[in-house]
C-alpha cells in the first residue's frame, strides 16, 4: 500500500482536513467559478486560515510546519475536486514562495515569507516569455545595474497570479555575454488587481509592500481550463528594483529556477494525479447507479475494463508521485523521478478524464457533471512547467548520464 510506505498519521490528518474543506467549500462552487473565470478569493482566505498556503514552511516563517509530502498530498487531494484551487496552492507555494525560502537572504525571508505563507498576499513566478517557453534560456528581459538599483525591462507571459499577486520572483539577464550564467532573479512587488476585494476580505494586499513603478499585469487570459486561476502577462518598463531584492547571487537565476521547476514538476504530477483520481471516482459512482438494458452499466464488461485500467494506472501514478516527493523530502536526487512522475501523471489525467466522459455518455459532455471540466483542466498539465516533450528530454539526459557513470 502506498499509504504504508509514505504516509504517517499526521499525513492522514492533513489529507482529511483538505478533503473536508474541498467537499464543503470547493465542490459546491467550483463550476460557477470556472464558468465566470473568477479567482476564488473567499476560499483563498479560508485556505490561508487553514494554513494551506504555507504547508511546508516552518512556523517561524508563518507556515504550517508540515513536511513536503504533506504539501504534495494537499495538492493531490484538492485537485480531486477542483484543479483551479489546487494550482493556486501549488503556484503560490512552489513557484512564488519556495525560491525565497531556498535562495533568499535572512532579511528577504523575514520580509516576504510570512506574508506569503500565511496567505496574507499571493505570490507568483515570472519565467516564461514570448520567445522563451520550453527554451527558458532564451530569456530576453534585462536587468541593468544603476546606482544601487537594477532597472528591469521586458515581459513575461502565462504567469499564474500575475494579476491577483503582490510578490513575484522573476528572471532577467544581467550579463548577456554569459549565456544562462548571465541570468539572475529578483523579488518584485506590486498591488493586486483586485484591491477592493482584497481590502473587503482583509487578505491579498499588504500596504507596506512598495509599488514598483512600471511593473504591471496585463489582461486576464481566457483559458480552456484552470479558469478560476488567474493567468496574465507581466510587464517591466524601467522598473527600479533595489539591489537588496536580488535573489541569490548574480548569474544564479537560471540554475535556481531549474531547481525550482524540478520541485514544481512533482506538484503538477500530484495535481494531475488528483484530477485523474477525481474523474475516476466520478465515473465509478456514475457507473454504479446509471442503468441501461435493465442493469447497471458497471455490470457491462466494457465499462469494467475501462474502470479497471483507470484504477491500475492511478495506482502506478501514486507510487511515482510519492516516490519523487519522498526523494525530495529526504535530500536525495529527484530530477529524473520528478520528470517521470510529471510525464506519466499528466498524460494519465488526460486519458482518464476522456474515459470518464465516455462512461458518462452524453451526460459527460454536459456541464451537469464535473468530468467535462476535469478534462479541460487536465490538458494544461501536459504543457505547464515543462511539456511532455521536455520531460522526455530530461529523462533521456538522465538515462545517458547514468549510462556514462
Amino acid at each position: 500500500m502506498t499509504e504504508s510506505l509514505y504516509f504517517t498519521e499526521q499525513h492522514y490528518a492533513v489529507r482529511d482536513m483538505v478533503r473536508e474543506f474541498a467537499i464543503e467549500h470547493v465542490a459546491p462552487v467550483a463550476a460557477a467559478f470556472d464558468e465566470r473565470a473568477e479567482f476564488p478569493w473567499d476560499n483563498v482566505k479560508r485556505m490561508g486560515v487553514l494554513g494551506l498556503l504555507g504547508v511546508p514552511w516552518p512556523e517561524a516563517l508563518g507556515g504550517a510546519g508540515f513536511d513536503y509530502i504533506a504539501y504534495i498530498l494537499t495538492i493531490h487531494e484538492m485537485a480531486k475536486v477542483d484543479a483551479s484551487h489546487a494550482i493556486t496552492i501549488s503556484a503560490h507555494t512552489t513557484l512564488g514562495t519556495s525560491p525565497i525560502v531556498h535562495f533568499g537572504t535572512d532579511a528577504q525571508k523575514k520580509r516576504y515569507v510570512p506574508l506569503l505563507a500565511s496567505g496574507r498576499v499571493i505570490g507568483g513566478f515570472g519565467l516564461t516569455e514570448p520567445s522563451a517557453g520550453s527554451d527558458a534560456a532564451g530569456t530576453r528581459t534585462t536587468a541593468e545595474r544603476r546606482n544601487g538599483y537594477y532597472v528591469l525591462n521586458g515581459s513575461k507571459i502565462f504567469i499564474t497570479h500575475a494579476g491577483v499577486g503582490e510578490v513575484f520572483v522573476a528572471t532577467a539577464v544581467t550579463d548577456p555575454s554569459k549565456g544562462t550564467k548571465g541570468i539572475s532573479s529578483f523579488i518584485l512587488t506590486k498591488e493586486t488587481c483586485d484591491l477592493d476585494k482584497a481590502r473587503e476580505l482583509g487578505i491579498g494586499h499588504e500596504p507596506s509592500l512598495p509599488v514598483m513603478k512600471g511593473f504591471n499585469a496585463g489582461k486576464k487570459e481566457d483559458k480552456l481550463g484552470w479558469r478560476a486561476s488567474d493567468t496574465r502577462a507581466l510587464f517591466f518598463q524601467d522598473v527600479e528594483v533595489p539591489a537588496e531584492n536580488l535573489l541569490g547571487e548574480e548569474g544564479e537565476g537560471f540554475t535556481n529556477f531549474m531547481r525550482t521547476l524540478d520541485s514544481g514538476r512533482i506538484g503538477i504530477a500530484a495535481l494531475s494525479l488528483g484530477i485523474a483520481e477525481g474523474a475516476f471516482e466520478q465515473a465509478l459512482r456514475y457507473a454504479s447507479i446509471r442503468r441501461q438494458f435493465g442493469k447497471r452499466i458497471f455490470d457491462f464488461q466494457g465499462v469494467q475494463f475501462q474502470l479497471s485500467d483507470m484504477a491500475t494506472e492511478i495506482a502506478a501514478a501514486t507510487h511515482l508521485v510519492y516516490h519523487a516527493a519522498w526523494l525530495a523530502q529526504n535530500g536525495r536526487p529527484f530530477a529524473k523521478e520528478a520528470a517521470i512522475a510529471k510525464l506519466f501523471a499528466s498524460e494519465l489525467a488526460m486519458r482518464t478524464t476522456i474515459k470518464a466522459i465516455q462512461v458518462h455518455g452524453g451526460y459527460g459532455y454536459t456541464k451537469d457533471y464535473p468530468v467535462e471540466r476535469m478534462m479541460r483542466d487536465a490538458k494544461i498539465c501536459e504543457i505547464g512547467e515543462g511539456t511532455s516533450e521536455i520531460q522526455r528530454i530530461v529523462i533521456a539526459r538522465h538515462l545517458l548520464k547514468e549510462l556514462a557513470d
